[in-house]
C-alpha cells in the first residue's frame, strides 16, 4: 500500500461522506509526517453507521471482502493484494467511541482526544493519536513492524512505549 493508494482511498471516502481515521502502521507514518517503511495494508476506523457507504465506494474501486470478524473488524481486498483492515466504531455524544472486541465485556476504547489529523504526502489526513496508538500497541508479542512503529513515536514525540 503506497502513500498515493492511501490518499486515493481517502478522497473515495470523502466523496462518499464517509469519516474515517487511519491507524497502524499508516496512522503512526502519518502522525511523524513522512513514510518511515513499508506497509502491506491500511488500517481505517470508520463510524459503523456509515458501512454501507464505504464499502460501496470501495467495493466500486474493485476492493472485495476477504474477511469478516464482525462486529471486531473486516478485511477489504484489491485484485492487486492491496488490503484495507476496516474497524467499525460506535460514537457517543461526547465524540468518544467503542470498537466491538472478540471479548464483548472489553470493548476497544476510543476518547474523544484521539481522534486527530497527521499528513501523508503533504495532504493533511485523519488518524489516531500517539497515545492511542501506543495503548493499542500493547499485550501481545510485538513484531519487527511494531518495534519499529513504536521506535518512531518515541523518536519523534519522546513518549513511552511498552517495548
Amino acid at each position: 500500500m503506497t502513500a498515493d493508494d492511501v490518499l486515493t482511498v481517502l478522497a473515495l471516502l470523502h466523496e462518499a461522506e464517509s469519516d474515517v481515521w487511519i491507524g497502524g502502521g499508516w496512522g503512526i507514518d502519518a502522525l511523524i509526517g513522512e513514510q518511515t517503511r513499508t506497509h502491506r495494508d491500511l488500517d481505517l476506523m470508520h463510524r459503523r453507521e456509515q458501512e454501507d457507504a464505504v464499502l460501496a465506494a470501495l467495493n466500486a474501486a474493485g476492493f472485495v471482502e476477504t474477511l469478516n470478524w464482525r462486529p471486531v473488524r473486516f478485511v477489504l481486498t484489491a485484485p492487486d493484494g492491496r488490503e484495507i483492515d476496516l474497524h467499525p466504531l460506535v460514537f457517543a455524544e461526547d465524540g468518544s467511541a467503542q470498537q466491538a472486541s472478540l471479548d464483548p465485556s472489553r470493548p476497544f476504547i476510543y476518547p474523544s482526544t484521539c481522534f486527530v489529523t497527521g499528513t501523508i504526502g503533504g495532504t493533511t489526513v485523519p488518524c489516531l493519536s500517539a497515545e492511542q496508538q501506543v495503548h493499542f500497541h500493547q499485550g501481545y508479542e510485538p513484531t519487527d513492524r511494531d518495534r519499529h512503529d513504536m521506535a518512531q513515536l518515541r523518536r519523534v514525540f519522546g513518549i513511552a512505549t511498552h517495548f
